[in-house]
């Protein structure tokens, strides 16, 4: 028998005496696939769900402790006759519905205790997420992880897709620049500008840059996380949201935030993006708060990408991030010891020893 299986026999036969275990406090996590892609055009975020369950997120997130309730991935209703708003907004009815279904889905979630994670799905699902979010918690803040604002609105987006939107809906600042799109009725702001910090942005329109600047939102480029250093920007980050004290956060992080040499299957890449370290580090960061209160991950599309190592590398990579929400760290094992064993009394004396020897 080899040197390392009698060690691991010999730390099992002591697991029930001298070697104290013990498990974290676990996590209820409510885990909500939502397979929507009508929030942009290309085909395939749909099927991020699937890609990122199939990375084995369900089992890490056990591993670690968690209690998982696989609430499963939502069924959206088609709509017919989905016309254009103001023949450029594509799909409103479609992704109007679709938020509402997620909305109710995530609110009942939280009320019933668990922490909420949202798999996608493109990133107008935000929409509902934050919104059903609110709906228990109204004083909650939002980090946006992003290389995008997504803060247009229906009359400043060139392209006409929603999931370059969400922001715009969800913030009170911009109720009076936004208008009422059909499907949308049951959506009320419920952001203020001081409730939400942007990270990672790197390709932001005209439009979302007037916004950010004459609205006054607070948000961190690439640029200024090389000038100041990814942990300064999480200081100033909860500097920001949590100056008058203690509230949820909403984590709602797209995949392509990070550079496109860690996440290619992503429908809108753009070169200069988060490093693995610096992705993890705000995970990281936001789960020591201890206020983290339900996660977004969304735009994986296992469509893209020139090849099938680019998809696993872009699944597992949503699956870090969200492991590291809920304790995963680089630091080494997770699981908390109680105390270490101590050796116990040789069986033979000295001098019978001596003798035997």
């Amino acid at each position: 028998m080899s040197l390392r299986s009698s060690f691991g026999r010999l730390l099992r036969q002591r697991a029930g005496s001298t070697l104290r275990v013990q498990k974290r406090p676990a996590h209820s996590v409510a885990l909500i696939g939502a397979p929507f892609s009508r929030g942009q055009k290309k085909s395939g975020v749909d099927h991020g769900p699937a890609a990122i369950r199939d990375a084995g997120l369900v089992g890490k997130l056990s591993r670690m402790g968690c209690q998982v309730y696989d609430l499963g991935d939502l069924n959206f209703t088609q709509v017919p006759n989905d016309e254009l708003y103001n023949n450029l907004v594509k799909y409103p009815r479609s992704v109007g519905l679709a938020s509402q279904v997620l909305a109710d889905t995530v609110n009942g979630a939280v009320a019933a205790g668990h922490s909420c994670v949202t798999i996608g799905g493109d990133h107008s699902l935000a929409l509902g997420s934050i919104s059903g979010h609110t709906r228990q918690y109204p004083h909650l803040c939002v980090i946006w992880v992003d290389a995008h604002a997504d803060v247009n609105t229906p009359l400043t987006s060139n392209s006409g897709n929603l999931h370059g939107q969400p922001v715009s809906f969800l913030l009170r600042e911009l109720q009076d620049k936004v208008p009422q799109l059909p499907g949308f009725s049951w959506l009320k702001p419920c952001l203020s500008r001081s409730d939400i910090v942007y990270i990672g942005l790197r390709d932001v329109d005209p439009a979302e840059h007037y916004i950010l600047k004459n609205y006054g939102l607070q948000y961190f480029s690439m640029r200024d996380i090389d000038r100041l250093g990814i942990q300064k920007v999480m200081e100033r980050t909860f500097d920001h949201l949590l100056n008058r004290g203690q509230r949820p956060i909403h984590l709602s992080f797209d995949i392509d935030a990070f550079d496109p040499s860690l996440a290619p299957s992503t429908g809108t890449p753009v070169l200069g993006g988060l490093t693995y370290r610096e992705g993890m580090y705000i995970s990281e960061e936001i789960h020591n708060t201890g206020l983290l209160s339900a996660v977004d991950l969304v735009e994986v599309n296992p469509l893209l990408g020139t090849s099938q190592e680019d998809v696993a590398a872009t699944a597992n990579l949503a699956v870090e991030v969200i492991a590291t929400c809920f304790g995963q760290t680089r630091e080494g094992a997770h699981i908390v010891f109680d105390g270490l064993p101590t050796p116990s009394s040789p069986d033979e004396s000295d001098s019978e020893e001596q003798v035997r020897i």
